[in-house]
């Protein structure tokens, strides 16, 4: 993939000058604050987005175990796909674009590694695709703030268009293929975490009393029958 055309004929390469070419654009500032957004900003946003997706579904009685196992999941898949990443980054072998294409305004130096696909974009959507599994307003906050951060990779010239959309492809496939055996390990945990001394990591205090009020299990608990007058059971004539 080294030998991508610069006559615009290829639509990576042009994409790739126009976004970049708003950093020549922009103010020195505006480029700082870019590079530290693309480095590590959305990754820092990612954490307070998930922080609050978990602080908002404790707070359901019924399936606060299922949902805190999905945003458990969250980053374990992005783990998992940052390591899927590496064969297929020693496979394509593509060069990062500024060593290819001339007049770029590279905004982080010392990128030496291969350019497809990008772990950045891998990672930040893996886990905003498992935090939208566990809670659906959270998780469109997290795909937006995913989607950014392939915008500041182009913007920054240390990617190509498709490298980030590559990226996004490998994230949201292994979060959602592996899913279903993440949740059936998981799910159990975080079960037993609820019922235990540390159930507030699974469960709110409230959620908690909602779910003992029920039972434990969904199911109220039963009145003790009151004796009537006279020693004998009598429950139904309560009202007499």
């Amino acid at each position: 993939m080294a030998g991508l055309a610069l006559d615009g004929s290829n639509p990576d390469v042009s994409l790739l000058y126009d976004i970049n070419g708003l950093a020549k654009d922009a103010p020195h500032w505006f480029d700082r604050v870019m590079e530290f957004v693309g480095e590590f900003g959305i990754v820092i946003g990612l954490v307070l987005v998930a922080f609050g997706a978990w602080w908002s579904v404790r707070k359901r009685p019924q399936e606060a175990p299922s949902a805190v196992a999905g945003l458990i999941w969250a980053p374990l898949a992005a783990g998992l796909a940052l390591m899927a990443n590496i064969p297929i980054r020693g496979i394509v072998q593509r060069p990062r674009p500024f060593k290819d294409h001339q007049g770029l305004d590279v905004l982080v130096a010392g990128k030496t590694d291969y350019s497809f696909v990008s772990d950045h974009a891998t990672l930040t959507m893996a886990i905003a695709v498992g935090v939208f599994m566990a809670h659906r307003a959270f998780g469109v906050g997290a795909i937006a703030l995913a989607l950014f951060e392939g915008f500041c990779r182009v913007y920054m010239g240390v990617h190509y268009p498709t490298d980030v959309i590559g990226g996004f492809a490998l994230g949201t496939a292994v979060t959602l293929l592996l899913a279903p055996l993440a949740m059936m390990l998981l799910t159990p945990l975080t079960t037993a975490i609820a019922g235990s001394r540390a159930g507030w990591l699974v469960r709110d205090g409230r959620a908690a009393r909602a779910v003992g009020a029920a039972g434990g299990e969904g199911r109220p608990e039963e009145m003790p029958e009151r004796r009537a007058p006279g020693g004998q059971r009598g429950s139904k004539d309560l009202a007499a």
